[in-house]
């Protein structure tokens, strides 16, 4: 429960060997009361697939032409999903990647390639690795909302929240209205021996959708570790 000492677990085989150390040596500086920087408590963008790990609050907006943004209820954490496209041949990798979507029926797939990865990226909270070779596919559907209750309440049962947090006290108790389920697949051959597939099931809230912002610290953040400000290396105009 404690977010500062999060210990992922490195004997998982899923996990390449070079993957293992980095999830092992964060591990390790967590136990010690270091803690670790990521994308998240740097300002970062929250990329495909930490953006689900962090189970933020999402909003899917649909333009005219069938496009899709995404809003996380965390700062200006956006994303843009072109609907019926294909991905750039020579594609540049992105804060966000790049993101393409279809219909199967009432199923929404999105595609995402193309993470530009930093010194903060991760998998997870626990610091799993991840490349500029991560492809993640994610697949939404509606289900019914009591189904939605006992998926997250399982979930909490069995797992519990990491990082604490607990349930969410804005949760709709209409349990009438329709949750939503992601599976969400992740293929990176530079950390993962295989596939691995995850859910994470949505329900409506009824709070207020609030901005916030998130403001890089100048100072040190974490015990012996200077993050840093992110820089400019050219100007814009």
């Amino acid at each position: 429960a404690d977010a500062g000492r999060l210990v992922g677990d490195y004997n998982n085989p899923i996990l390449k060997p070079n993957a293992a150390a980095v999830v092992k040596a964060k591990g390790e500086q967590a136990s010690a009361g270091k803690g670790f920087p990521n994308s998240q408590d740097q300002c970062r963008a929250i990329a495909p697939p930490f953006t689900f790990a962090m189970q933020l609050g999402v909003q899917m907006l649909q333009t005219a032409t069938g496009d899709i943004t995404i809003l996380y209820g965390q700062d200006d954490q956006v994303r843009h999903i072109r609907m019926n496209a294909k991905h750039p041949a020579k594609l540049t990798p992105k804060p966000m990647g790049d993101s393409i979507g279809h219909w199967e029926g009432g199923t929404l797939v999105i595609d995402t390639v193309g993470v530009k990865v930093d010194q903060f990226t991760s998998v997870d909270r626990f610091g799993t690795p991840q490349s500029e070779a991560m492809h993640v596919t994610e697949r939404y559907r509606l289900i019914d909302g009591k189904d939605a209750v006992a998926a997250i309440n399982r979930y909490e049962t069995s797992e519990g929240t990491v990082g604490g947090g607990g349930r969410i006290a804005g949760y709709d108790p209409d349990t009438s209205l329709k949750g939503l389920q992601l599976d969400v697949t992740m293929e990176d051959p530079n950390v993962f021996t295989a596939p691995l597939t995850a859910r994470v099931t949505y329900r409506r809230i009824n709070t207020e959708w609030l901005e916030t912002i998130c403001a890089e610290n100048p100072v040190e953040y974490y015990k012996d570790q200077w993050i840093g400000m992110p820089k400019a290396t050219k100007t814009d105009f």
